[in-house]
């Protein structure tokens, strides 16, 4: 058993194509782990292992491995840096205690980059920084940095600082060791060489360390009096002093490198053990689970469908578990058996019998475990949960159908499924049609569905044309009143409300409150008339879409000592809701798309012009005489095949990011005829 302190559950994020699998990659091999170091542009990365990830070069799904560095353990979870998989992001990030954020010294700070360190933060995770590409040319780090300041709002701690850049870049200086560590240029990197700090470099490293010592001092007083003082100060202190306010997030290390190049990875190695928590550093699990207590606790953070069953990824976080042994589901309130433990190394598994506290493992054996589960000792069936996930809402809808009427069934059973292991997805039926709608994230992530189907399930499915998924919300107040009142022969059935629908502003979701005088409508029923609402808001009466941004108001009703229930206050409560909306004057809203565009200055003006025509605006213009950054907002239902548009007008050379932003009503002069698309004439 390995001790908690000697644990590091990290996860590798950044924006797409910064090089997170390929400083994993390197991790492994520096590890041990493998023997052989794989790249991401040759399809062979281990982290990579789905076909669809080995053929379009990036990142789909988030993969777990193990590696030991200097007798710890580094639990690594490699994510997607494509916002098309965001969801992958977000449940990695819930169950982890440490990250690495990868920014590329030619882009810095990027969109996504952005994101991700914002989901970090929601769960309190501190962070190390690897700049990496500093061999690439316009390779910028000091920049880099400044953006972390600027746009993250975290100050930036560097650690080392880089000699020579792009083609000159293969060495670093260690601020608190004074050396110079130096690659060779023509090996693995496994080998490097440790140096004095040349003379020339010396200014450099003093300016470095000066700035270094007084970060530090700011906030943790022994440094400062012995820095004032002048007194030395060991490298194992300040290991521990960086390591202590690392965690409480009051700065970021920096490290500097060129994965590809096989250079500076070993030092984020150090970093890693270093700076970045153990199970037991972090605070108590939401308040509430100690890592100490010998009650098992874990949740569920990722479900994956395969061959052979079900497999359900845990976050072991108190307790152990073991092969055949019987736990407590508090979601659903059942008992489920564990078949086999899994240690998981991408794709491929090693059989364990036990697992404990700190671990993160794959089981097989669940039969009702979802995403977000909380699992506990059997005997110990506390109503307690751990705080589930929260995933984006799909923005991208296409109709999806068996290419034959054999493969019904099989569809049916096989898309439910796969539903399940990313919550990011949604399946419906269009009432009036009979027409199957899948929802996503994205072009990408219904193209990636369509071929996993294919690949892993043999079923051939037809998808048609994207459409954007809206959603529906009302322009005014109004109220309404429904009885739902049935006689029976025995007991009968009474709900009585009198509702105030009116609308919210943009992004404020649902509300509901009760404003019941004189226990007009008992307190045991306010549960099931805010059911009833939310129910009748899945399907709008505009076009049939969600609606949102909507206030409800439980004004007043009335009741029957016996005939009364909460189904039918829930069947008053939906009756009088729909109504209250058909008089309330609906109206479309649509998703806006948020785009960051890297564009070679000569082909700046033709990108604008373009994003102008598709009813685009400008938010910022960035950047030198080389290249222009340009973030912008624009409509979701203008952009489908931007990748090939921005393709032509830059003969490829553009690098475009897109993300969902917010729902913002569409025009007037559009609402008409995008609902005569949406109904079919």
């Amino acid at each position: 058993m390995v001790n908690l302190s000697d644990i590091r559950n990290i996860g590798v994020i950044a924006h797409i194509d910064a090089g997170k699998t390929t400083t994993t990659e390197r991790m492994l091999y520096y590890t041990n782990e493998i023997h052989r170091i794989g790249e991401v542009d040759e399809g062979n990365a281990t982290m990579d292992w789905m076909k669809e990830e080995k053929d379009r070069g990036i990142t789909i799904t988030s993969a777990v491995t193990t590696c030991y560095w200097k007798e710890k353990r580094i639990n690594i979870v490699d994510t997607p840096g494509h916002v098309d998989f965001t969801g992958e992001v977000e449940r990695s990030l819930r169950v982890l205690d440490g990250a690495v954020m990868i920014f590329s010294a030619v882009e810095g700070v990027e969109s996504q980059s952005e994101a991700v360190w914002q989901q970090a933060d929601k769960y309190g995770i501190p962070i190390i920084v690897y700049i990496n590409k500093l061999d690439r040319v316009g390779a910028d780090p000091y920049h880099c940095v400044q953006m972390i300041k600027d746009r993250l709002s975290r100050y930036p701690l560097e650690l080392q600082f880089p000699v020579g850049l792009e083609r000159e870049f293969h060495s670093v200086c260690d601020v608190m060791s004074e050396e110079l560590i130096e690659w060779s240029q023509e090996e693995d990197g496994s080998e490097f060489t440790v140096k004095e700090i040349p003379n020339h470099l010396k200014s450099i490293y003093e300016e470095t360390r000066e700035k270094f010592l007084e970060t530090i001092s700011l906030e943790e007083d022994e440094v400062a009096e012995k820095y004032l003082a002048n007194h030395s100060i060991a490298p194992d202190e300040l290991i521990k002093t960086i390591r202590k306010l690392t965690i409480q997030k009051k700065f970021v290390p920096v490290f500097f490198g060129a994965s590809l190049k096989n250079i500076g990875v070993q030092l984020l190695l150090d970093g890693i053990i270093n700076y970045l928590p153990s199970p037991s550093d972090r605070p108590l699990i939401e308040g509430k689970i100690s890592p100490n207590d010998p009650n098992f606790c874990a949740l569920v953070f990722k479900l994956q469908t395969d061959q052979h069953g079900k497999l359900a990824y845990l976050r072991i976080y108190s307790g152990k578990i073991s092969t055949g042994m019987q736990i407590f589901n508090v979601n659903t309130g059942t008992k489920e058996r564990i078949s086999h433990i899994f240690l998981m190394h991408a794709n491929k598994r090693k059989s364990i019998r036990t697992a404990n506290a700190g671990d993160i493992v794959a089981v097989y054996g669940f039969k009702q475990a979802r995403t977000g589960h909380t699992l506990k000792s059997t005997g110990v069936e506390s109503k307690v949960l751990l705080n589930t996930l929260e995933f984006p809402e799909p923005v991208i809808s296409a109709k999806i159908e068996p290419k034959t009427h054999k493969d019904e069934e099989k569809f049916s059973e096989v898309i439910s499924n796969l539903i399940i292991d990313d919550p990011t997805l949604e399946l419906k039926t269009v009432p009036e049609t009979g027409e199957t709608l899948i929802s996503g994230m994205g072009e990408l992530h219904l193209q990636v569905l369509t071929q996993r189907l294919a690949r892993e399930f043999s079923l051939q499915v037809k998808l048609g044309n994207p459409q954007v998924s809206y959603k529906e919300t009302i322009t005014k107040s109004v109220q309404e009143r429904s009885k739902f009142i049935k006689q029976t022969g025995g007991h009968g059935q009474y709900g009585d409300v009198l509702l105030k629908v009116s609308p919210l502003p943009g992004g404020k979701g649902f509300s509901f409150r009760e404003e019941v005088k004189n226990g007009a409508v008992p307190r045991e029923y306010w549960s099931a008339i805010r059911k009833g609402v939310e129910a009748s808001m899945r399907i709008g009466n505009l076009a049939g879409f969600p609606l949102i941004d909507i206030e409800v108001v439980l004004l007043d009703g009335s009741y029957h000592p016996v005939d009364s229930s909460s189904l039918s206050f829930e069947i008053a409560a939906s009756i009088a809701f729909k109504s209250a909306v058909g008089k309330a004057e609906s109206i479309l809203l649509e998703p806006m798309m948020k785009l960051e565009i890297v564009v070679p200055a000569e082909y700046l003006g033709n990108v604008l012009d373009d994003l102008n025509a598709k009813g685009g605006k400008i938010l910022s213009l960035s950047g030198n005489e080389i290249r222009h950054t340009i973030l912008a907002t624009c409509p979701l239902r203008k952009l489908f095949g931007y990748a090939t548009d921005i393709r032509s007008i830059t003969q490829g050379r553009a690098v475009h990011f897109m993300k969902f932003d917010k729902y913002q009503k569409l025009p007037k002069e559009e609402q008409t005829s995008v609902l005569k698309k949406i109904r079919g004439y």
